[in-house]
């Protein structure tokens, strides 16, 4: 299991697009994806679980991760979020 914790950056936070982008990245990997918000836990592929969230900006997440593929999965979105969702120049 592999977890790394990041901030959320972009100006709206993590509203429908770049939830919807998160998902179809979490998608890609094989394994067990949550994102966890405080303490509440979702699966990092259901856009239903993302948005039920409701994270704003500056809010700090933590991305887990339990597979054959965890490290490529956390680290590929870490830097999504990091990238702002390639939603916005900063």
């Amino acid at each position: 299991m592999v977890e790394k914790t990041v901030e959320i950056n972009n100006p709206v936070g993590l509203h429908a697009r770049p939830a919807a982008i998160f998902v179809q990245t979490a998608g890609k990997f094989t394994s067990n994806i949550w994102l966890i918000r405080e303490n509440k836990k979702v699966n990092a592929k259901s856009i239903m679980g993302i948005m039920s969230l409701a994270i704003p900006k500056g809010t700090l997440v933590v991305i887990r991760a339990d597979g054959d593929d965890e490290i490529s999965a956390v680290n590929e979105l870490v830097e999504l979020i990091q990238s702002g969702f390639k939603e916005f120049e900063y």
